[in-house]
């Protein structure tokens, strides 16, 4: 049996950098925008049949700005992830497939679906098994997309179609812990403000474990010889 084909994607950003006083996609974003651009074209007769047929491809980028939770300001309108990440799928020619749109307010995964609702972006599409929402980003973080897509969307299983960024990139304990960190906080919750206030209450509590672990490693170092410092800080870089 041949997999459906998602005709509403949402492609989630991974961060944005300043770069010679102004702003850029990191290498991650631009990565995903690539996934989104070549499964639009493995499929584009499904893209343009259903364009020819009076539906609506469409395709919503989604991000903000990286530090907005560290206190950083905001970049200028036009300049955030969701409109950089449009800007690159237009020069790839993708608006020609698809109605292309943009999220820009959201910090957060779960603020990306939040927001994406909120704004319409989604809106007059339903998904399910037949015609599912592709969901684009790394491997290792669409298992999290897919657990807050069922909390925010109430869409699970294969209502959903993982389209993963080609190649292997492994972010390991890191998005391991934010995985069980956003299982554990919204556990029992589907109301959209409790998510959110749950998620500002699990960041707050991951950044202080995180100042104070740093703080211990710190004083791990002070106190050992020269070369056992040396290992202590290659043992940090590496997030023991």
């Amino acid at each position: 049996m041949t997999a459906p084909t998602a005709l509403t994607l949402v492609v989630f950003g991974r961060g944005v950098h300043c770069v010679d006083g102004g702003y850029a996609l990191t290498p991650a974003s631009v990565a995903r925008v690539r996934a989104a651009v070549d499964y639009v074209l493995a499929h584009r007769s499904s893209f343009l049949g259903a364009a020819a047929g009076g539906g609506s491809p469409r395709i919503v980028f989604t991000g903000g700005w990286a530090e907005a939770c560290e206190g950083a300001p905001p970049p200028p309108d036009g300049s955030r992830e969701g409109d950089l990440m449009l800007r690159e799928a237009r020069s790839a020619g993708l608006d020609r497939y698809a109605d292309l749109r943009a999220e820009t307010r959201s910090r957060s995964t779960l603020e990306n679906l939040v927001n994406a609702v909120q704004d319409g972006l989604l809106s007059g599409a339903d998904f399910d098994a037949r015609r599912p929402l592709g969901i684009v980003s790394h491997a290792w973080h669409l298992p999290r997309v897919r657990f807050l897509a069922g909390k925010v969307l109430g869409l699970h299983g294969p209502a959903l179609l993982d389209v993963p960024v080609g190649g292997r990139v492994d972010r390991g304990r890191s998005e391991r812990v934010a995985r069980i960190a956003s299982r554990l906080a919204f556990l029992g919750v589907g109301d959209v403000p409790a998510l959110l206030r749950r998620e500002r209450t699990m960041v707050a509590a991951l950044r202080r474990a995180e100042r104070l672990l740093r703080r211990a490693r710190g004083g791990a170092v002070q106190t050992a010889g020269p070369g056992d410092r040396n290992d202590a800080r290659r043992g940090a870089r590496r997030g023991m």
